[in-house]
């Protein structure tokens, strides 16, 4: 026997290993497949020392699996493990906390000690551990533990029995004790062993004792009596210890948190506990799959959802999702039994079955629609049950590295093998990738290379076949400029995930990395791999690195059709994002460069069986996140190429034969959804902001070089049909040429000016949101680029600007002080801007006088012409197509500029399109109508006899016209002091014209007023109507024979109104 203790994998520690006994390699192998009533019946009498050994070789001697019982990942994370079971049960361990360690049998017990904290004392823990075939069966602690996983307690006292074997006293099973004790003795232990515990033991020792003296008792029926320390018996199941009821219920508890408070990456982690499990080859990943699958299937939402008809949440989907594929992988265990399969078959046809059983392609049908069979999340596992593994073909690809056909058979066309003798596997490629993983997941990952090798060779012959039969169509294809040849079924965002399958089984073996990293926790760091050859390959300069790559890039170019519904479409886009998440962790060398551009070469010219190809199908699945990826891994390497590629990937053929020159942006949306254009593509937002983020990608590496960047410009002109995106796009575009700290690089400032052009000429007569972010900027760009450029906009404001933009925003803008500054311009560049922009502004006067006049007025005053012919514009449109409150704001601009006659003239027109009622005596244009007499009154008597007569036939508002009145006989007229005008400085009277008849105007109007208010009128306005007689009463007393007038208007009212006593007497006490 080894005198090296074991190290925590089961091996001597020591470097010098004295080889094992035959003894300890036969108990070994024993111990591990036998249960032990096996080995008792097969020999009458085993010696003591074979059954200790068999004792000892019994307990597990791998920490990853008391690991895997005790955490949800073998890798965790730093920072985060030291609150797991297996962590802290290390800890106990480390600090001496196990101790009274005893094997008897294949029991272990011991006492696991938890030092006192600052608010807990010191506690100490019973652990019992019963274990059969190296599988701990049952646990029990003295803590009370309630979860899935083992305790830190049953950590530490297993990985004592792991780490120490010899410090551990070790009996046989107590029988074996008991059988070596004659009467007296077993006497004696009986009773001692009810002293010791007779509180707990005496009524069952008590109870036992009557059976036995009792000659038909069952007791005396049975041979012998049972040992808990024995072992298993034949018939028991081989497997570790789970607690299904822990596992239900918290399944059952994750989902109904919905997804939330990390409940979903909760129920991942489960899943990454099932594989994990089926590559340890444990039965319990089955049964624990299961289990969880019962409760997904009890979830209460799922009928809501169906009742509703509305989809689940994202996250739903995608665990429901990894559950169906973990089912296909369960059932494509290569060495499963046949009634294994058949027991999971009648479960996943009863789950799939069932009404509220989740679809494959994440709907709920609806009755009567479709004639497709229902296929379910189950589905693929259903007939993955159906695949078996005894093809002889298929089982020498998988066993051995060296299986190729004799040279001599290597003429001519073969199914199993491509002409240079490597092996074929021709399915149904995410069948076969299906199969990869299966045997991936079930620990046979040499297996799963070969298999995966064997596809990757199928692969690149039927892809060099589709390119022979291109070769042929090529020219055909080329002039119908449009292809029907495409694949129905893609394989990114497929359920059965074949290229992030493959590519996840190759690089797993290129992987560098320290298997030690189980307990002490690994970082978030990237993967690092390295080359690994290619086992058996003839030329030897292949390796599993480059052959991942290169599946990846054929899958991900593999031209497909749009699937059907939200959640495919969404899901193809995912699983891209995923698999070039995956290639960006690879660090690209020579060889894989190699790899990238001769794929990126044939993915060019394989025609329609490429989405990269010349002539692609219209519902084609874009290649714009995938030419990303390829367009920055090459630019380094091979600037053309990456260029010839990202170049062709741009388009976005659903768009193109529906889609006219407009604007199809969709501002508001998230998803881009436009009824009778493309109903099918609910994935279209996210698509074209792709297609936008390889254009920005092009652009910025294109800085500098003003051919490439003319070509990148044409193809997002040709190529890019939302205004909102070509507008993301001239930002960017305007960003990186202008950097904080260095000089504008003119080349790419111009794309963004023109970018910024094409968006103005869509949006103009489109609505968007951001226009006036959009035209502003666009002035901001153009002055970046400089003079010229400003002078072009200014010139064709027509084609990119309504009049309004033109004039309030684009002109006033440039002939900013500001612009002037930035421009550093001279006089001469200061006047072509400016006769410029004051053409602008009589050009968008004529067209749009109401909106523009003012702009054009203010924009034209330094120069008398162009003054000149704004205020004629005005004038002329003053009485067709302008509005009060227009002309007014021009008006009052004019007396602010210093042409009082002008702003007269223009106040005046503005009062004949004016109408004031009796009650509208807050009406916005009150403050006008004053500010008009006002300015009439300071102009002098004639202004004020032409205004008057206006403002009686516009204005019927009796308080306002008392105003106006009591105004215009507070102080002289003629007070603005006209040049050559003058003026005798005397008050006017109420009795002679103008006044006397805005005087009768106001007298008609309040008793007008009064008799309209009379007839509504209610008590609780009877104070304030008395208010209004009395300020009637004193326009009335202007008048040479106002008391007689008003005298007579109220004897009128108490005639008229004699119903209304209250109010008339009121009035009596008030006026008599």
């Amino acid at each position: 026997v080894s005198t090296h203790p074991p190290s925590r994998h089961g091996l001597p520690s020591s470097r010098y290993r004295s080889p094992e006994s035959l003894l300890d390699c036969a108990a070994k192998a024993v111990a591990e497949k036998w249960a032990f009533e096996r080995v008792e019946e097969r020999f009458e009498r085993i010696p003591e020392p074979v059954q200790r050994r068999i004792v000892y070789w019994s307990f597990p001697r791998n920490e990853k699996e008391i690991c895997m019982y005790s955490s949800f990942q073998c890798r965790v994370a730093v920072g985060t493990g030291d609150g797991l079971p297996f962590r802290r049960g290390i800890r106990l361990l480390e600090t001496g906390c196990v101790e009274n360690v005893l094997q008897v049998g294949f029991h272990l017990s011991g006492t696991v000690t938890e030092p006192a904290t600052s608010s807990e004392p010191e506690v100490t823990h019973k652990v019992a551990i019963s274990f059969d075939r190296c599988k701990i069966t049952s646990v029990t602690c003295g803590c009370g533990n309630r979860d899935i996983f083992y305790c830190a307690h049953v950590v530490a006292l297993s990985l004592y029995r792991i780490r120490k074997p010899e410090q551990v006293k070790l009996r046989l099973p107590i029988s074996e004790t008991l059988f070596q004790m004659n009467r007296d003795q077993l006497q004696k232990l009986v009773q001692y062993l009810i002293t010791a515990h007779h509180t707990e033991v005496l009524p069952t020792a008590q109870k036992l004792a009557d059976e036995i003296l009792s000659s038909n008792s069952e007791i005396n029926q049975v041979h012998g009596a049972p040992d808990p320390t024995a072992g298993a018996s034949i018939d028991d199941d081989n497997c570790w210890h789970l607690d299904e009821d822990q596992v239900r219920e918290q399944v059952k508890q994750f989902l109904s948190q919905g997804g939330y408070y990390g409940s979903g990456k909760q129920l991942n982690s489960m899943f990454a506990k099932v594989r994990e499990m089926l590559r340890m080859r444990d039965s319990n990943g089955a049964r624990m799959l299961t289990l969880i699958t019962e409760q997904f299937m009890a979830d209460p939402r799922l009928s809501l959802w169906r009742q509703q008809g509305t989809g689940m949440t994202d996250k739903c989907r995608q665990l429901w999702d990894e559950l169906g594929a973990l089912w296909v992988c369960v059932v494509l265990n290569p060495h499963c039994k046949s009634e294994e399969k058949s027991g999971w078959l009648k479960q996943l046809k009863k789950w799939g079955d069932m009404d509220v059983c989740p679809l494959e392609d994440g709907n709920y049908e609806q009755p009567g629609t479709g004639s497709a069979p229902r296929r379910s999340v189950f589905s693929r596992a259903v007939e993955a049950c159906d695949l078996h593994w005894q093809d002889s073909h298929l089982q020498r690809i998988i066993s051995s590295d060296y299986y190729m056909s004799p040279s001599y058979q290597r003429e001519g066309e073969s199914l199993l093998f491509n002409p240079q003798g490597l092996p074929l596997w021709l399915d149904h490629v995410p069948t076969a990738c299906a199969r990869v993983d299966a045997l991936r997941s079930h620990g046979y990952s040499r297996e799963a290379l070969r298999l995966a090798v064997a596809i990757i060779n199928t692969l690149r012959l039927q892809q060099q076949r589709q390119m022979d039969i291109y070769k042929h169509q090529k020219k055909e294809i080329r002039q119908r400029g449009v292809t029907s040849t495409t694949n129905l079924e893609g394989w990114v965002g497929h359920p059965l995930d074949p290229i992030g399958c493959l590519f996840t089984t190759l690089t797993e073996t290129c992987r560098v990395d320290d298997d030690n990293t189980m307990d002490t926790g690994g970082d978030t760091r990237p993967p690092v791999y390295h080359h690994v050859p290619v086992w058996g390959s003839p030329d030897g300069g292949e390796s599993y690195l480059t052959l991942a790559l290169e599946v990846a890039l054929m899958g991900m170019g593999q031209q497909r059709i749009m699937p059907e519904g939200l959640y495919a479409q969404d899901k193809v886009c995912r699983n891209e994002e995923q698999i070039v998440a995956k290639l960006q962790e690879l660090e690209l060398d020579d060889l894989l460069v190699q790899t990238l551009r001769k794929q990126a070469i044939q993915l060019l010219e394989a025609g329609p069986f490429s989405g990269l190809g010349e002539v692609i199908h219209r519902e084609s699945v874009p290649m714009h996140t995938f030419a990303k990826y390829l367009f920055s891994a090459l630019l380094p390497h091979d600037a053309d190429l990456a260029y010839k590629l990202a170049l062709r990937a741009m388009r976005l053929p659903v768009l193109e034969s529906s889609a006219g020159s407009g604007d199809v942006g969709h501002p508001h949306h998230g998803i881009s959804i436009v009824p009778s254009r493309y109903p099918r593509w609910f994935t279209l937002g996210h698509l074209e902001s792709q297609q936008c983020e390889l254009a920005s990608t092009m652009l910025t590496a294109a800085k500098g070089d003003m051919l490439r960047l003319r070509t990148v410009l044409e193809a997002i002109q040709k190529n890019i049909h939302s205004s909102s995106l070509i507008f993301k796009l001239a930002q960017d575009a305007f960003k990186i040429a202008t950097p904080a700290d260095n000089p504008p690089d003119i080349t790419l400032l111009n794309v963004a000016l023109e970018l910024g052009l094409q968006v103005m000429r869509m949006t103009l007569s489109t609505l968007n949101w951001r226009r006036r972010e959009m035209v502003r900027w666009l002035v901001t760009c153009a002055t970046e680029v400089g003079l010229r450029a400003l002078v072009s906009i200014l010139q064709s404001w027509y084609t990119l600007f309504t009049p309004t933009e033109a004039t309030s925003i684009v002109a006033a803008t440039v002939m900013s002080h500001n612009t002037i500054l930035r421009l550093s311009l001279d006089y001469p560049q200061r006047e072509e801007l400016a006769s410029c922009a004051r053409t602008l502004a009589l050009q968008c006067a004529m067209k749009d006088p109401q909106n523009c006049a003012l702009s054009a007025l203010t924009l034209c005053e330094k120069d008398h012409i162009a003054f000149e012919t704004a205020y004629q514009i005005v004038i002329d449109a003053a009485s067709t197509g302008m509005t009060y409150s227009q002309l007014f704001t021009i008006a009052r601009y004019m007396e602010h500029r210093g042409y009082p006659l002008r702003s007269f003239k223009l106040a005046s027109l503005a009062m004949t399109h004016l109408n004031l009622a009796y009650n509208q005596d807050t009406h916005p244009a009150i403050n006008d109508v004053l500010w008009a007499c006002a300015l009439s009154h300071s102009l002098g008597k004639n202004e004020l006899a032409a205004i008057i007569p206006l403002v009686v036939k516009s204005v019927h508002c009796a308080t306002v016209l008392s105003d106006i009145l009591r105004r215009c006989t507070m102080t002289a007229p003629g007070l603005a002091g006209i040049p050559g005008r003058r003026n005798s400085g005397k008050l006017m009277s109420t009795d002679k014209a103008p006044l006397r008849q805005l005087l009768d105007a106001t007298i008609s109007a309040y008793i007008n007023t009064t008799h309209s208010r009379l007839t509504h009128i209610s008590p609780r306005h009877y104070g304030e109507f008395i208010e209004f007689l009395s300020k009637a009463r004193e326009t009335f007393l202007l008048a040479q024979d106002g008391h007689i007038q008003f005298a007579q208007f109220i004897d009128n009212l108490k005639q008229i109104y004699k119903g209304k006593k209250k109010l008339m007497m009121l009035v009596r006490e008030r006026f008599g």
